[in-house]
């Protein structure tokens, strides 16, 4: 990418984040005029603190367009044009673990499972069960892809799967698997993960990205759903176990 392209992609990112972020500190203003009457030096914080965000944003997204899609689109095409179906599946699999291990929403959700259940539920074991799920997922996406699997076949079974693994599993755990489907789909998630499964689908033979490669978001938000309600259905079993 061009210097050119950068700034005007520079451009473009700095206005759609102003925009995002200008109306929430006017509300904050307005708060602050109305009902909150914080010490000027709370207000002063406040505003830091969203110009540090604003920035943090801005350098995300300016990554992302920059350098996360490229690479995304390049790997897949790289790996799609590869013979046999394996080398995709496996690089999926792989990706979609360490992608999930990496997302920092997946990480606070963990951290918040265990402080809410006082320690019982650790976070270890949440984080090792939403990146397993996410990684076999995201397998079964890039097989999707090799062998033009319509996505209701997948999505369909995957989600009445989950309303049985429901009845089955025990409570908290159905309630952190719907929480973590939501944070699985964050942005690496939604940059490179789906960047790489357009461009496998560009170059496999006679795919169809907006058929093909569209639809991995939706399977990895499945994805903890299924794993997290498959551990608490366990547990729960061996807890009956234990109880006869």
């Amino acid at each position: 990418m061009s210097a050119a392209a950068v700034l005007a992609e520079a451009l473009a990112t700095a206005r759609s984040v102003l925009v995002a972020v200008l109306p929430l500190v006017a509300f904050f203003l307005a708060m602050q005029a109305l009902f909150l009457r914080l010490p000027a030096k709370e207000v002063w914080r406040m505003l830091a603190g969203a110009a540090l965000a604003a920035l943090g944003l801005f350098l995300f997204l300016l990554g992302v367009e920059v350098a996360f899609l490229p690479f995304g689109r390049l790997a897949g095409q790289a790996l799609g044009a590869l013979p046999g179906a394996w080398p995709l599946i496996a690089a999926g699999v792989a990706l979609g673990f360490v992608t999930a291990r990496a997302e920092p929403a997946v990480a606070i959700l963990a951290g918040e499972v265990e402080n809410a259940s006082g320690g019982s539920i650790r976070a270890p074991l949440v984080l090792a069960a939403v990146c397993a799920g996410v990684a076999l997922l995201v397998g079964v996406g890039m097989a999707r892809i090799v062998f033009a699997i319509p996505l209701l076949y997948v999505l369909v079974p995957g989600y009445v799967a989950v309303l049985v693994l429901l009845w089955l599993s025990k409570g908290e755990f159905a309630a952190i698997a719907v929480d973590a489907g939501g944070v699985a789909t964050g942005p690496l998630a939604n940059t490179f993960l789906l960047a790489l499964a357009l461009g496998a689908s560009s170059a496999a033979g006679g795919r169809d990205p907006l058929t093909h490669g569209l639809g991995l978001v939706a399977l990895i938000a499945l994805a903890p759903m299924l794993s997290l309600m498959a551990l608490g259905a366990l547990l729960r079993r061996k807890e009956l176990r234990k109880e006869a």
